[in-house]
């Protein structure tokens, strides 16, 4: 009497099978963990700068958001991080970045805020959008804003799409800039 061999994977059924396959995580689950990674790496750098806050993480927009706090504003020291108008905020994010990368090998867009600078700037900004939309509609000249990072230019653009008006970034590096102008019928 011989003994027949049979194949174990055709004795499963094609729930079995997707459920084995289907172990990759969402994408939620891989923004999540961008955000535990970056927010294990900025952890490490404050207590070496020794620097007090605590690190909020979320999932919004499509993308990993941190957040660092302080409860106690007296005491904070939280605005060592931010520099000037948000440059090592910006440094902070692009290394947090780097470490997402480095651990998952896969470029992260995750945005980091300190102490709600992005928030404040967001409004400042929405403002000024406003009041150089004016500009444009009543006088039908361009306008030009000052050099700004990239969360900053979105900003603009969003702006200036919402008044039925073109904007472009212009420059290079440090000097990109938004110009906002009527649309061309």
């Amino acid at each position: 009497m011989t003994e027949e061999k049979t194949d174990e994977t055709s004795e499963q059924t094609p729930e079995e099978t997707s459920e084995e396959t289907s172990t990759k995580p969402s994408r939620a689950e891989l923004l999540e963990e961008e955000g535990e990674i970056a927010a294990d790496y900025l952890e490490e750098l404050m207590d070496l700068a020794d620097i007090d806050g605590d690190i909020d993480i979320d999932v919004a927009d499509g993308r990993a958001q941190l957040s660092i706090v302080c409860e106690d504003d007296e005491d904070s020291n939280l605005s060592t991080l931010l520099g000037r108008e948000g440059r090592t905020l910006g440094a902070l994010q692009e290394l947090s970045r780097l470490a997402v990368q480095t651990q998952t090998g896969q470029r992260s867009w995750l945005m980091l805020d300190i102490d709600g600078f992005r928030n404040s700037r967001r409004e400042e900004l929405v403002k000024k959008a406003k009041r150089a939309i004016d500009e444009v509609k009543d006088g039908g000249e361009e306008f030009a804003f000052k050099p700004m990072n990239s969360f900053e230019r979105k900003i603009v653009h969003d702006q200036a799409a919402r008044a039925g008006l073109v904007s472009e970034s212009e420059g290079e590096g440090d000097g990109r800039h938004v110009v906002i102008r009527l649309a061309d019928d």
